[in-house]
């Protein structure tokens, strides 16, 4: 017997991949429902060949699901996943609204899955810098911990949603085309569509991912910082990050310095990142191969390359890692949640509801 499962936001630049990974997912399914905004409801979309009406997302629009995969905004998580959860349904959520929640479990399956065993009928999925940052590290963790991170990402535009690929595209467009210069662009929504201002991305690269908070990093690099000790469980690794976007439809890009607790070998860390679920090897100066963005978009792995020791630190460690921040990044790491509540017989109702209906 299978499961009824809904995506929230099946619509979206998420949604749609959520979709894809769920029709090939090892996951039992008897049904699907998609659900959305008015502005989407009544669309039609397939599954599996089979055409499914998208319905508005109501208060009452979990009675028989099973699993709930949310990815409309954090909003929309906030108001609706108290009822599916009330419901019976199990979320697994893709906004940021639930994960420092201390009831709410902040998972990448490969590194964590043990922390599905304590849900309450919500589990979050990190951001997606911070998913392929981990599968990149926990191998490191594990056989020599981790003292420090620091990151600086390249990210794509689709971490934004549709309407920042389509804004880039026209942009683009804008300058080839129409020979406008690239500062003169429109621009109405990056770097943050909640900021005051907003800048081209064509041609560009802005250091704002998210607005900025009272100590001048923006949430997106706090998101890094917190959720790195959420899921790793330990608040004494020091993390700091540069968030960047840049003017790539998908697959974001990161370039991580790590300090380790005992010094680590790099033969012996590229071994254990081949073994490592999830994580791919692609490093080899000598052919210049390293992971690139290209590359990378529609797998569900995340790749790792340019491993190389610091020239000054004895325990510092260079990387470069990139993943599809669409799938692994989002809609993958859901839908592989599900899965893995499923193979741990997780998937049922909670005994109390814990967080409040609106």
């Amino acid at each position: 017997m299978g499961y009824t499962v809904a995506i929230v936001g099946a619509t979206g630049a998420v949604g749609t991949q959520m979709i894809k990974m769920l029709e090939e997912s090892t996951l039992p399914i008897d049904q699907v429902r998609y659900l959305s905004s008015s502005r989407s409801a009544g669309k039609v979309l397939a599954f599996k060949e089979q055409e499914v009406t998208v319905e508005l997302t109501t208060e009452d629009s979990f009675e028989g699901v099973d699993i709930a995969l949310f990815s409309a905004g954090g909003s929309t998580s906030a108001k609706f996943a108290p009822y599916a959860v009330k419901a019976g349904a199990v979320v697994v959520d893709n906004t940021s609204h639930f994960r420092q929640h201390p009831d709410v479990p902040l998972v990448v399956p490969e590194v964590n899955a043990h922390a599905l065993e304590n849900h309450n009928g919500i589990v979050s999925c990190p951001n997606c810098s911070t998913i392929q940052m981990m599968v990149a590290l926990e191998p490191i963790r594990q056989k020599w911990g981790l003292s420090r991170i620091i990151v600086s990402t390249y990210q794509a535009v689709s971490g934004a949603g549709q309407s920042a690929i389509n804004e880039t595209q026209d942009q683009l467009k804008q300058v080839l085309n129409d020979g406008i210069n690239p500062k003169d662009v429109t621009a109405n929504i990056l770097p943050s569509g909640g900021d005051k201002k907003h800048y081209p991305i064509a041609f560009n690269a802005l250091p704002q991912i998210d607005v900025f908070t009272d100590n001048d990093y923006t949430y997106e690099e706090m998101k890094m910082t917190k959720e790195t000790k959420k899921i790793m469980e330990d608040d004494n690794i020091a993390v700091s990050a540069t968030c960047v976007r840049i003017p790539v439809l998908s697959a974001h890009s990161e370039s991580v310095y790590i300090e380790t607790k005992e010094v680590a070998p790099i033969a012996a860390v590229k071994e254990a990142i081949v073994a490592f679920p999830g994580a791919v090897l692609e490093d080899d100066p000598s052919q210049q191969i390293y992971p690139q963005a290209v590359n990378a978009v529609g797998s569900r792995d995340t790749f790792v390359g340019r491993i190389r020791k610091d020239l000054d630190q004895e325990n510092g460690i260079h990387m470069w890692v990139v993943s599809d921040n669409l799938l692994k990044g989002a809609a993958w790491n859901s839908v592989q949640i599900a899965e893995t509540l499923h193979e741990k017989g997780l998937v049922c109702p909670t005994t109390a509801l814990k967080f409040e209906l609106n």
